[in-house]
């Protein structure tokens, strides 16, 4: 099977942004950024039809990652680490590497049997929330995101509804590089924001990092298909000790070094960036 040209194209586009150390910059071709104004996102569903969008959205959202699980188009090999997630008591941000538009799902999977009933919510781009036409924007929508926003008065409500949910025991899913990079496979350094958020909140943060073998089946591009390995780190915990800089540099660090480490374990290589 010939391999998809614009997969091919993505692929060169990373190579050249890992030399140029651009590591949030996005390779994808995505559509230009509306602004996503305050009356347009309810955060903490807290409107009827906002409910029922949800539960639609992820009826229909599990569905689909099921039958890609089913048909091995995505593929869980294994858990690892499950005992730091279940550590961690109430509130906390989980980060995880920004590889491929299903990894969410991987995460979800990996912790869906320990949430007791509670929803994981994702952080989201703004451009993903308002750009895209339904059905894919409905689901960018209603399944428990959290969109960004260049808009002020939105980003106000954004952050009452993080402090909501860390504070009612809930768990965000926040990608700390950004930018998904398609079947990249190194750790890339990540941007403050995930680590701002637990500091400001006192929560942890849950590093996770999924590592990738390929598998015997070819995808819809022509590549092979993905067996993620989901590993779940020790949590980094708030130094109450540190002034507010130092303490997200501190996390921040910490969560990158415990991706580096389990990337070289897993491969068996040192991490080294393309010059």
């Amino acid at each position: 099977m010939e391999k998809s040209k614009e997969r091919l194209e993505i692929l060169a586009k990373i190579d050249e942004l890992e030399k140029n150390k651009l590591w949030d910059i996005s390779p994808e071709n995505d559509p230009e950024t509306k602004e996503l104004k305050p009356n347009k996102v309810d955060y903490l569903n807290k409107k009827l039809s906002s409910k029922i969008a949800t539960l639609i959205a992820n009826r229909m959202g599990t569905n689909y990652f099921e039958k890609m699980l089913k048909s091995k188009q995505m593929i869980i090999d294994k858990v690892v680490g499950i005992e730091n997630y279940l550590a961690v008591d109430g509130g906390a941000i989980i980060t995880c590497n920004h590889f491929h538009p299903c990894d969410n799902y991987a995460v979800y999977r990996a912790i869906r049997p320990y949430l007791n009933g509670r929803k994981l919510y994702k952080v989201i781009r703004e451009g993903n929330y308002t750009n895209y036409p339904n059905p894919i924007g409905f689901f960018f929508r209603h399944c428990n995101t959290l969109p960004l926003s260049s808009n002020m008065e939105t980003m106000k409500n954004f952050m009452y509804a993080m402090k909501t949910l860390l504070g009612r025991g809930e768990k965000i899913l926040i990608y700390p590089e950004q930018a998904l990079w398609w079947n990249y496979r190194k750790p890339r350094p990540c941007k403050d924001g995930a680590y701002k958020f637990a500091v400001n909140n006192g929560v942890p943060i849950i590093p996770m990092f999924i590592t990738m073998t390929d598998s015997d089946i070819l995808d819809p591009n022509g590549f092979f298909v993905q067996k993620y390995t989901i590993n779940i780190m020790p949590a980094i915990y708030p130094n109450n000790d540190l002034d507010k800089k130092t303490n997200i540099a501190n996390m921040k660090e910490q969560n990158y070094n415990a991706c580096v480490k389990t990337y070289e374990d897993f491969y068996k290589v040192k991490l080294e960036y393309l010059q």
